[in-house]
């Protein structure tokens, strides 16, 4: 069996030079012994898949659809597909994949009940006391202060560069503040482009199977219509044709790109992201999700869930607020902040049936 360092020293090897070294360059916040076999984002990742935050996402919304089953995405699946696509384009880029699965595994952690109703519904609670709520600032609190591994120290002690990848985490959902001047790396680039790339393509999917809108329908729409006429002799899915189109355009773009680039120094104090569609990918891609915007986001159906989801997320944080329980309590005296801040806290991290279940219980809804 070879070593660690023989083993750190052949991943290197395969690695671009602008992407972050396997055994990245920032270190943790609280020094640790190095493991005897896992490289250090392999640690990362494993201290995030067997957090409760990670668990849970199982049961919370991914798009409310009509017709709830068992083969719609959640959270979970669709974090589970977005760290597929992240790691296959790290591999064929030559970026660092343990690094970039960790930022995919983590960048959905902090989001609340009931999907982005829910994130809304969180957002004007806090704004009442001239706060915010963003998910991907919630995914970095969880990864450093509210999930507990060891008493040693808070949080999951997780290295730097997952952190910087947490809050440089953007999609046309998020409203992100980041906290580094720097620019993010190409590992947390492609995450936001592969989370993209993963919701359209399983959106596209979950509509058609909800019956929010026809194949027909759907095909009207350029970048469908072109996926649609790659799969009628193969018998493949819609979702697959559209992941490989995206992921293809973003090969061609980003490859010229990174051209340009020679260290990770320079990924860093580029002004420009490095890993992107073409401008003519960018326009098709824009008109499908306006199409899935017109015909499943704002479907009436849809729409009637995510206000009852909303109300229920608002609802009990105004009563938690009024009548702080016991783990609402532990809570706020653990991260030291306002009682509204603890009770965003608690109802963020919430499954929807555990949401639902609160709400009944408190005879609220």
């Amino acid at each position: 069996m070879k070593t660690l360092a023989e083993r750190l020293k052949e991943a290197s090897a395969l690695l671009a030079p602008y992407a972050v070294p396997i055994a990245g360059t920032l270190g943790r916040t609280f020094p640790e012994p190095e493991d005897d076999t896992r490289f250090p984002f392999q640690r990362d990742r494993d201290r995030i898949i067997h957090t409760q935050s990670f668990r849970r996402l199982k049961g919370k919304t991914q798009v409310f659809v009509t017709g709830q089953g068992d083969h719609y995405r959640t959270r979970l699946t669709h974090t589970m597909e977005v760290a597929q696509i992240s790691r296959d384009i790290a591999r064929t880029l030559s970026l660092n994949e343990d690094l970039t699965e960790c930022i995919a595994l983590a960048h959905d952690l902090g989001h609340p009940p009931f999907g982005h109703a829910g994130e809304e519904a969180l957002n004007t609670w806090m704004q009442e006391s001239g706060g915010s709520f963003e998910h991907n600032h919630q995914s970095y609190k969880i990864v450093t202060l509210l999930e507990e591994r060891t008493n040693q120290y808070p949080g999951l002690n997780l290295n730097r560069e997952v952190l910087e990848g947490l809050l440089k985490h953007r999609t046309p959902h998020d409203r992100p503040k980041s906290m580094m001047d720097r620019g993010p790396s190409l590992e947390a680039q492609l995450v936001n482009i592969a989370d993209e790339i993963a919701y359209t393509g399983h959106d596209c999917d979950d509509g058609l199977k909800a019956g929010l809108f026809t194949l027909e329908n759907i095909c009207s729409i350029p970048l469908a219509a072109h996926a649609y006429e790659r799969i009628r002799d193969r018998g493949t899915s819609l979702r697959g044709s559209i992941i490989h189109i995206l992921v293809s355009d973003l090969y061609g773009m980003s490859s010229k790109k990174l051209d340009r680039v020679r260290t990770l120094d320079a990924v860093y104090a580029s002004a420009e992201p490095l890993i992107e569609f073409s401008e003519e990918m960018t326009r098709k891609l824009g008109a499908l999700r306006q199409f899935l915007w017109d015909h499943m986001y704002l479907h009436p159906k849809v729409l009637e869930k995510s206000t009852s989801g909303k109300e229920v997320v608002g609802t009990l944080c105004r009563h938690l607020f009024s009548h702080p329980t016991a783990k609402v309590k532990e809570l706020q005296k653990k991260t030291k902040g306002a009682l509204e801040e603890a009770v965003k806290d608690y109802v963020s991290g919430m499954t929807d049936r555990f949401a639902l279940a609160q709400a009944e219980e408190l005879h609220l809804l």
